[in-house]
């Protein structure tokens, strides 16, 4: 692959259509696994004009419709929607959840001589480099940034006229594989019907150098710049543009840096390999990376239905040495229980951590006490020094 390059990635913020469903959808797994550790939840959710509607199968505690309608309620309040099209106040929900099939179950359960088998068939992929301290690719780092760091000045008040509905995008320039230097950036902004786009752009700039390291700016030119570039941007959210659950794997990764292999995570029980071994592989490549065995590090592991083991495990160092790859993969073939009972148990998955997930990228975030975020830790980087 060429050294020197120009990579784009994009992040979407909390307010964004699709981004709010991924919110409702990991609040209804956090409310059964705060009842049931055991739990099993798929739920897919829609949004639109003041309407969002709840779908999927559930097996667990019994938890009343209009609990999770409060609950859908109290995510748009925090959100920040309190719109004509769109208000936590009189949105029109409704729930159809309902139970698991026993087909799934039968396979996924354990049961005599049989392991709990994984929950789906499909292939996962986790990534790590050297790229930022948060070992994440620096695109999309500095593409959440951005709007992290607005949602959390509107939220204080001190972001006025600004909405919760925002997107951004940001090119670095690579030179020998390298991250050098920022070529463009993109903020678009739902906004109040009083800001006129020349004082959307003086909110809006100042967030570019609180996010990204002056040392890659010094060559950005304000006409690469490109702040709501339609030109404005008053109607957003649900109300301008239909949400759906898992429709931004991609922002919720790596950016587009690393391979995806099509599940989402958001609105699935840590049974669901799709999510759990996702953050499994970016626990290994990132201890891995933090490890210093590699600038960067490519894991894929690939599951079927009712099968507790992976199918295959396959790694990829920045470094073309068959003999480190090969030593690195038997180190995890003989520390790591990668069937989902073990991923659950290693990394702590039954517990309610996921609604935090939903924006700003499931990757690259602290890990708390209490145990949100436990894949990014780097605490077994010491197994991996050869």
């Amino acid at each position: 692959m060429a050294k020197d390059f120009l990579f784009t990635s994009e992040s979407v913020s909390e307010g964004h259509p699709d981004k709010v469903c991924d919110r409702i959808s990991d609040m209804v797994v956090d409310s059964y696994l705060s009842k049931d550790p055991f739990s099993r939840v798929a739920c897919e959710t829609l949004t639109t004009s003041n309407r969002v509607v709840l779908a999927g199968e559930t097996r667990g505690p019994k938890i009343k419709n209009e609990d999770l309608i409060e609950k859908v309620r109290k995510c748009i309040r925090e959100i920040g929607y309190d719109q004509k099209g769109f208000s936590w106040k009189n949105a029109k929900i409704e729930t159809f959840l309902h139970e698991q099939s026993s087909d799934i179950a039968m396979g996924v359960d354990a049961k005599g001589n049989k392991d709990e088998g994984a929950g789906d068939q499909g292939i996962m992929f986790g990534y790590a480099c050297n790229e930022t301290k948060d070992l994440m690719p620096a695109p999309i780092h500095y593409s959440h940034k951005i709007l992290r760091l607005m949602a959390e000045d509107r939220k204080k008040g001190i972001l006025k006229g600004i909405e919760p509905d925002s997107k951004s995008q940001v090119t670095l320039q690579y030179e020998d594989d390298i991250p050098r230097k920022v070529t463009s950036v993109v903020i678009s902004s739902q906004h109040s019907k009083d800001l006129d786009q020349i004082k959307v752009k003086k909110l809006l700039l100042p967030y570019i150098e609180k996010s990204i390291p002056k040392s890659l700016l010094e060559n950005l030119n304000e006409e690469n710049i490109y702040i709501n570039p339609t030109g404005q941007f008053i109607t957003g959210g649900p109300d301008g543009d239909a949400g759906l659950t898992g429709r931004k794997i991609i922002v919720d990764t790596y950016g587009g840096a690393a391979p995806h292999g099509g599940g989402a995570f958001s609105g699935k029980d840590p049974t669901k390999v799709d999510r759990s071994a996702a953050y499994v592989a970016r626990y290994l490549a990132k201890n891995i990376v933090a490890a210093k065995v590699s600038n960067k590090c490519l894991i894929q592991l690939s599951y079927a239905i009712g099968v507790s083991k992976p199918l295959s495990i396959f790694l990829k160092l920045s470094e073309k040495d068959d003999q480190k790859t090969e030593g690195v993969k038997k180190i995890i073939e003989k520390n790591f229980d990668l069937s989902p009972r073990g991923i659950r148990e290693l990394l702590g998955l039954n517990k309610p951590i996921y609604e935090i997930t939903s924006s700003y990228g499931h990757f690259g975030r602290e890990p708390s006490n209490n145990g949100h975020f436990s894949w990014e830790k780097t605490d077994k980087k010491e197994l991996f020094k050869l």
